[in-house]
């Protein structure tokens, strides 16, 4: 899947559809804390809260996609900066987070 990676961040409905064409080349990676993450969460998304992202590269693939989200979107963009700083050339932040993930893709997703 040839997918454009120079724009920063994409929003949530564009997000998914990555994620359902090409599941086995996408990683969607949380970045929330441990209780935000308990309270609502993309099913099959990596948890790495964002402090720990340092000291966890290894467990973040360099050849999928990796999509980056946050509640909001904030965090997963410094997130998204860094992980661009380490080299990574597939990813992207997800603009308005779980938040809009929860109006615009699954509104059974509860929302903070």
């Amino acid at each position: 899947m040839n997918t454009d990676f120079s724009t920063e961040s994409i929003d949530v409905i564009t997000a998914a559809e990555r994620m359902a064409k090409a599941p086995d080349n996408t990683l969607l990676l949380d970045v929330r804390e441990q209780q935000e993450w308990d309270f609502c969460h993309v099913t099959g998304a990596l948890h790495i809260p964002m402090q720990q992202v340092p000291d966890q590269l290894q467990a973040i693939p360099k050849d999928e996609n990796v999509l980056v989200l946050c509640h909001h979107g904030g965090r997963s963009l410094r997130v998204t900066r860094f992980l661009r700083s380490q080299g990574y050339t597939k990813v992207q932040n997800v603009a308005g987070g779980i938040e809009q993930w929860a109006i615009q893709v699954n509104q059974a997703l509860p929302r903070y």
